[in-house]
């Protein structure tokens, strides 16, 4: 187990590293692409529509490597005045609840992905992606992001049964 979380981590790193690499990408491409048009009246025609995949691809390669480091928007004013034990009780909850959003992403999105490749379809735009090519970082993102999900849960979990351990021995 030790070993695959590693592994995880690891894939999780390269993922959101990737992720940078298009955001630098995407920064020059739309300079660039701001330039010739206003400058040279030369534009780019496939800018906006790489950029548009890529900005999907960006979020679904950083996601669980947000969750790990815990950058999601949450609202801490309420988990902060909750006790130990409450709080990893609403870690539990939200985990599972985001774990299983995950779960149907993944899901349906491996099905779609395969639909689409099956059926060969294309972007009705000037490149003619392929869809299945755009899309197929659904499923991955989100796998990784369930997994995470039941990572944090069980990290959750321990806290719960250690704070709950503690509660009784005080009340003893």
């Amino acid at each position: 187990m030790k070993k695959f979380l590693v592994v995880f981590d690891h894939t999780m790193n390269v993922m959101s590293f990737l992720a940078c690499l298009i955001l630098v990408f995407i920064m020059l491409t739309v300079s660039l692409e701001v330039v010739l048009r206003y400058f040279f009246n030369h534009p780019l025609v496939w800018v906006t529509e790489v950029t548009e995949c890529l900005l999907l691809y960006i979020t679904f390669l950083g996601a669980a490597w947000l969750l790990r480091e815990e950058g999601h928007v949450k609202v801490d004013v309420i988990v902060n005045r909750l006790k130990p034990n409450k709080a990893a009780f609403f870690g539990i909850l939200t985990s599972m609840i985001g774990g299983f959003v995950s779960m149907i992403l993944t899901v349906f999105g491996f099905k779609l992905t395969w639909h689409y490749f099956q059926r060969g379809m294309y972007t009705p735009t000037a490149m003619e992606i392929p869809v299945s090519i755009i899309i197929v970082i659904i499923p991955i993102g989100s796998l990784m992001l369930l997994v995470q999900f039941l990572r944090r849960a069980i990290v959750f979990t321990a806290g719960f049964l250690v704070e709950t351990r503690k509660a009784n021995l005080a009340e003893k």
